[in-house]
């Protein structure tokens, strides 16, 4: 565990950079985890992602995967790999504040 600071916010995060408490997550420590993560500016169609893996994975108790993401964010697969290159789901959770989820290496 360590701190990071995004947006003037110390952040609790793990060795591969998830926020420990997605509860330190805002709309502006998302965006700072995405320019680290050199996605830059976030689109309409990010936060339409972003959104839905915060509000699914209130439902559900933990982040959706890349499969159910394409399924239900109403966001394709094809499009997801182009908004989050080298493993949309891992890099939308990250992003969204949560963890990283079960089934991404």
């Amino acid at each position: 565990m360590s701190l990071r600071t995004y947006a003037g916010k110390p952040v609790s995060v793990n060795d591969e950079g998830f926020l420990l408490n997605a509860t330190e997550w805002t709309p502006a420590v998302g965006e700072e985890i995405a320019k680290e993560s050199g996605i830059t500016p976030l689109s309409e169609k990010h936060w339409q992602v972003i959104t839905f893996c915060r509000e699914d994975a209130a439902r559900e108790g933990q982040p959706p995967g890349v499969r159910r993401i394409a399924k239900l964010s109403g966001v394709e697969m094809k499009e997801l790999y182009q908004l989050f290159p080298k493993g949309p789901g891992k890099l939308a959770s990250r992003i969204a504040g949560l963890p990283k989820p079960q089934g991404c290496i």
